[in-house]
């Protein structure tokens, strides 16, 4: 795969190509790896708020950031998990949170199983998952999730950040590890005899060889798609949304340290604090409402609708490739697709992309001698991602417009999701059927459980019956205490942002 030269180019930059660039040059150090990232000058940096999920904490430490290196500079908060409004019309269920699971979790979360379980089963139990995670706790009371370092628990947590500027953070950072930067515009990808990328050509003027190539050039794949002619797979049968509009509006002064998902008449509009504004954004799909109405809905939601903010439009696909990696080229971030931002999984699928490509190339002496399994392996991710995605819209109830009528009955779901949803309505355990079809690499048992709870997908109330002692074996007024009195450790989300904000001045 590399010649002694050892050379890769990254072509795109924004946040997927400086992560990619960040995970290569950290693990390949001792390589001698000759890296590049060429971008167009004429591409401009959307720098919209986005959300990410625990793993892109180990992001940061896999390279040597620290928060106080990159949080100020990009606008960041902490984010615990997503609290989803009016997906589900069933009483009770009309709001829920999905936490990032936590160790304290590990004392109050066999509550919730036993009694989500006893619910499906027909007994009269609180199946809601709220209660039963710290993290909902600290959502609640505003509290960012850094422990102290007497409490004796790991926390997960996620951030929110401006993916514009991060994007300028890795970049800064990047340099640092020797890795090169060039400012040209590519108009032609040339491919030698047996159908490799040779070299690229610019407007420059300037040829530019490397051994290994990385596509980040967005929705555009020019080097996989476009070059080499790798097939994109489209999910849009399963998931209708097409489209998004985008507001910024006035930040809080301790702002809730999670993303709001509000289910609105044809997709969702979401809600993610950052330092210096909020950013919002619907998604919706384009075959069910066209982009003015969404736009005026959106700012009625927003309350905006006699404001001039200026609104941003974006268009994107869902799906993926079929091969993440192609003779010489791997694409990462937008370019190998998007499983649309609702769990915020876009960047989590990029970490995941170079760190398992780099373990194939290691493990195969720098070869492509485990391509393939290396491209079924993230495949299987991007459909787990998928499935629990569709999942969201499969299991709604609403029935106001024709979008959320389709979605909940929409019968072109995988085989896969249609197993498991039996699986949870006929009272089977979940646990079992997530590891026999290996779905907790992508999402823990503990998450599909409480996506198919939050949504009150149980028996109605009328068909619940009294339970035992022994179905009552769990007291929920102690788990309250238990988490409230962990959450007497943490500080204020706006404190401890301003930690970090003195901390990098310092």
């Amino acid at each position: 795969m590399f010649s002694e030269k050892k050379s890769i180019v990254i072509l795109g930059g924004g946040t997927a190509g400086w992560i990619a660039a960040n995970l290569i040059a950290t693990n390949w150090e001792d390589k001698g790896m000759d890296i590049t990232l060429v971008e167009s000058p004429d591409i401009g940096i959307i720098g919209v708020g986005e959300g990410s999920t625990p793993p892109l904490k180990n992001f940061f430490e896999a390279i040597g950031v620290q928060e106080s290196d990159w949080m100020e500079r990009c606008d960041a908060t902490y984010k615990v998990g997503i609290t989803f409004r009016d997906w589900s019309t069933k009483p009770g269920f009309e709001e829920y949170f999905h936490p990032f699971m936590c160790q304290p979790d590990q004392f109050s979360v066999p509550a919730f199983f036993h009694n989500s379980f006893l619910r499906r089963k027909g007994i009269d139990l609180d199946g809601h998952p709220n209660k039963f995670f710290i993290t909902w706790e600290l959502a609640k009371q505003r509290l960012a999730p850094v422990p102290p370092p007497n409490f004796p628990f790991e926390m997960n947590y996620g951030y929110h950040f401006n993916s514009g500027l991060l994007g300028q953070f890795l970049q800064e950072w990047a340099a640092k590890r020797g890795v090169k930067y060039k400012q040209a515009t590519v108009t032609e990808v040339r491919l030698d005899d047996k159908g490799f990328i040779d070299y690229l050509e610019t407007q420059e003027g300037e040829d530019i060889k490397a051994d290994f190539y990385i596509d980040s050039t967005g929705f555009r794949s020019q080097l996989l798609q476009q070059a080499l002619k790798v097939p994109f797979e489209s999910c849009e049968d399963v998931l209708f949304n097409d489209s998004a509009v985008v507001f910024p509006t006035e930040p809080d002064e301790n702002p809730t340290p999670q993303t709001i998902s509000t289910a609105l008449k044809y997709g969702w509009g979401w809600k993610l604090p950052l330092t210096s504004r909020f950013g919002n954004g619907y998604v919706y799909s384009s075959k069910y409402v066209d982009d003015d109405e969404a736009e005026r809905e959106f700012r009625e939601h927003l309350g905006l609708l006699d404001s001039d903010v200026e609104a941003r439009r974006l268009k994107f696909k869902v799906g993926r490739v079929r091969e993440h990696w192609a003779k010489n080229c791997l694409a990462v971030g937008l370019s190998q697709g998007f499983i649309e931002p609702l769990e915020a999984t876009a960047l989590d699928m990029v970490q995941e992309t170079v760190v398992r490509f780099i373990e194939a190339a290691n493990k195969g002496d720098m070869s492509d001698k485990f391509r393939d399994e290396f491209n079924q392996r993230i495949s299987r991710r991007f459909d787990g991602v998928r499935d629990y995605i569709v999942c969201h819209y499969r299991i709604n109830t609403r029935t106001d417009t024709d979008y959320w009528r389709d979605a909940g009955t929409n019968e072109k779901i995988s085989s896969s999701l249609r197993e498991l949803l039996t699986a949870w309505i006929k009272g089977d355990n979940i646990t079992d059927q997530c590891e026999r079809q290996n779905l907790d690499a992508y999402f823990p048992p503990v998450s599909w459980n409480c996506l198919l709870a939050g949504k009150g997908i149980y028996p109605t109330q009328e068909q619940l019956r009294p339970g035992n002692e022994q179905a009552k074996s769990y007291d929920l007024d102690k788990i309250d205490q238990y988490l409230k009195g962990c959450a007497l450790n943490f500080k204020s989300h706006r404190e401890q942002l301003d930690a970090i904000r003195k901390s990098a001045a310092t």
